[in-house]
Parts: C-alpha cells; sequence; structure tokens
C-alpha cells in the first residue's frame, strides 16, 4: 500500500473505530478518587488500558489491519519492527504476522546476565526499524526505546501506537528534535467525539476528564503528582 492509498477520510475512519474499540472494551478508566500514576511522575483520572485489546480477537484483529494500513502506508521503508518491553510486544508481533517483516523487542534496561542485551532479536546494521507501543503520555519511554534500537545497530525514525494522549505541545516537537516522527491511530479528541454521543461517563465525568486533558500538569500538581514532564526538565 502506498502513502497516498491512506486518505483524510480513512484516517478519521480509523480514529473513530478505535476510539469506538477502547470505549467498548472498557480501556478507558476513571478514577478520580484515587488518580492514576503514570511513569513520568504525572497523575490522572484516566487511564487508558490498551493491554486489555489482546484479550478481544475480533476488536484485536480489527485495529491491527488499521495499524498495518497505517505501518504500510505512512513509513513504506520500514524493514523490521520492534516492540517495547511489555505493552508493545505483542502488537509488535501482530504487527509482524501481518505483514511478514522480522521482529525484535526492546527492554527497558539490558537484563544484567548472559550478553546483558536490552534488544533481542537479530538486527543487520543499518535496518530500518519501527518502534511499536501501545501508547504514549509525553514521549519519554519512546526516546530512549528508539536510543537502545539504534545502540544496536537499527536506523529508528518512526514510532507507531494505537494511542497518543496529544495534550503536550512540545511532544512531537522534542520526538522530531530526537529523528523520530509520531503515528497513531487516535487520540483524546477522538475519544471525546465518541464519549459525547453517549457511552459510559456521564456529563460530570466527562467535564473532569476535560478538565485534566486542558491543564494536565495542574491538574496532576493538584493532585498529588508532578507538575513538570521530563522534556521541561532539560531546559531549565
Amino acid at each position: 500500500m502506498s502513502a497516498s492509498m491512506l486518505t483524510a477520510e480513512r484516517r478519521a475512519e480509523i480514529a473513530r473505530e478505535t476510539a469506538q474499540a477502547l470505549l467498548q472494551i472498557d480501556a478507558i478508566r476513571l478514577s478520580t478518587e484515587r488518580p492514576f500514576m503514570f511513569s513520568s511522575g504525572l497523575v490522572s483520572p484516566v487511564y487508558i488500558d490498551c493491554r486489555r485489546i489482546i484479550s478481544f480477537p475480533d476488536i484485536r484483529a480489527r485495529l491491527m489491519a488499521s495499524a498495518t494500513e497505517i505501518l504500510q502506508g505512512d513509513i513504506p521503508a520500514t524493514e523490521a519492527v520492534a516492540g517495547g518491553e511489555t505493552a508493545g510486544i505483542p502488537f509488535a508481533a501482530f504487527l509482524a504476522a501481518n505483514t511478514g517483516l522480522p521482529m525484535h523487542y526492546v527492554r527497558k534496561r539490558p537484563k544484567g546476565y548472559g550478553p546483558n542485551a536490552q534488544v533481542e532479536g537479530v538486527i543487520a546494521p543499518g535496518q530500518r526499524v519501527t518502534l511499536i507501543e501501545d501508547l504514549t503520555t509525553d514521549g519519554g519511554s519512546k526516546l530512549r526505546f528508539c536510543k537502545a534500537l539504534r545502540r544496536a545497530g537499527a536506523k529508528v525514525s518512526d514510532c507507531l501506537v494505537l494511542f497518543y494522549y496529544d495534550i503536550f505541545p512540545e511532544t512531537r516537537d522534542l520526538l522530531a528534535g530526537e529523528g523520530l516522527a509520531l503515528h497513531a491511530l487516535a487520540n483524546w479528541q477522538d475519544i471525546l467525539a465518541v464519549a459525547d454521543e453517549g457511552g459510559p461517563f456521564g456529563p460530570a465525568e466527562l467535564a473532569e476528564i476535560r478538565s485534566f486533558l486542558d491543564n494536565p500538569l495542574d491538574w496532576s500538581a493538584r493532585n498529588g503528582g508532578a507538575s513538570r514532564l521530563f522534556f521541561q526538565e532539560r531546559t531549565v
């Protein structure tokens, strides 16, 4: 599939289908009394659990077909896919099966024994590898995985995620500064567009979600979480 075949209408359709699927399998969880803590230190009233997708074969197949469209349409030079530990690994495996591409996986840190590898799989020097992950909030872990793959000899210029929070304007610029483009099936605006038409959240709950999304660092700080993210800390 060439990039020209993935139209704006098809991208919007993929985003909507992804949002509907995540709502259908209860992958979007809300807890205002005990907010969720992210690895960045950010706390949030909502949590997207893309891991649930693997337990729903029909939805999994549809979303992986959509991810395959994006991979082949937007990143046609991909020679292998790599899943990040742990949530990205099954999705990389599904995409490798769909496309016939080689697969690797990358640990959060070297395993500490034997060859002490951080990346598993056979990477040919200069192989063009696309990083596959379940989601991203601020992009921090994506950069760490990307750098590990590059140290192992891969060329990495793209990351494909199922869901992108898209609440920090700096994230894409940060990734672009490190030579990494971000691709996603859906983001929070897609979720809200579907949720507004009816779903598991009432008006008050949707208002609380929007309060977080409109100013996530302020909401986090007021609820005991981080008020600054790692990419901001790099500039001070």
